[in-house]
């Protein structure tokens, strides 16, 4: 299950893994946060290099883990556990180290109290969105629209999908079909780059970008695709169907509603609120 964790408004890409109930985190997104370094991937090729010639054993048995790049595509990327981190942080001089050790520990704690309580996964969800300066109105939609794209997720895996491309390329038709966009065009569009293209939709587009989701996951559970040609049938039907949805809003309001507005946009939106 990929995450993503926030300290001190750097996100990092983490992953808990429910066989060995431990999380595990991007390295390189760490030495972002705790260095400021210009290229963090960089610093960590000469980092790991001088550890494992010093005969580290930390970073020998550091694993790698496919999680989504900054392109949008899953790639493979070192990360490490907390006990690891904490012996990497040792060897990374940095005024945040301490903090950041703080932060580690309670992420953990969280995890536990999250299994127990998993209302508290969202309250937490609200916080980091709060602190990222979103509206409460769009951090409701968002919450809901994780919900639906998580129960869509589900019924892929049902279905024999495959994590990685196979998920990308269905939701690259999903998103083709509502918006008239690949995901790599709303993303220009947008003017995004690794940031996340439904972080940075209004609330109109999230809501058809759902309807196009859940429409999808309601249309596979009722004709049980056997192939993944199918499931392509499938995901288009559903964003077909959310793509008439919006040319009819459009036809009424006489307003485009894919738009180039990003989160930067949208923050300076909700300043202008309070003003």
């Amino acid at each position: 299950m990929e995450n993503i964790k926030l300290f001190e408004s750097q996100k990092i890409r983490s992953s808990w893994d429910n066989e060995q109930e431990k999380w595990f985190f991007s390295i390189v997104d760490i030495i972002a946060a705790l260095t400021d370094s210009n290229n963090p991937q960089v610093y960590w090729r000469v980092l790991k290099k001088r550890l494992l010639a010093e005969g580290n054993e930390t970073v020998t048995n550091c694993n790698g883990l496919k999680m989504v790049a900054p392109d949008g595509k899953m790639r493979l990327t070192d990360v490490a556990d907390t006990e690891q981190l904490f012996r990497l942080i040792q060897s990374i001089p940095s005024p945040k180290a301490e903090p950041f050790k703080q932060w580690l520990a309670k992420i953990g704690y969280e995890r536990i109290e999250e299994s127990q309580d998993p209302e508290k996964a969202i309250d937490r969800a609200m916080e980091n969105y709060l602190k990222l300066g979103y509206s409460t109105a769009w951090i409701n939609q968002r919450l809901k629209s994780i919900e639906v794209r998580k129960e869509l997720t589900d019924e892929w895996e049902n279905r024999g999908v495959k994590k990685g491309q196979q998920f990308a390329s269905l939701t690259d038709i999903i998103t083709q079909a509502w918006s008239g966009n690949t995901v790599k065009e709303y993303k220009d569009l947008k003017g995004l780059k690794k940031e996340n293209l439904r972080d940075n939709m209004t609330n109109l587009e999230l809501v058809l970008n759902m309807l196009a989701e859940a429409t999808a996951t309601e249309i596979s559970k009722e004709n049980n695709p056997k192939t993944f040609a199918d499931n392509k049938k499938i995901a288009r039907k559903g964003g077909e169907i959310a793509g008439d949805t919006r040319k009819q809003i459009e036809a009424q309001t006489g307003k485009k509603i894919v738009s180039p507005q990003n989160a930067k946009v949208l923050k300076e939106d909700k300043n202008k609120l309070k003003e």
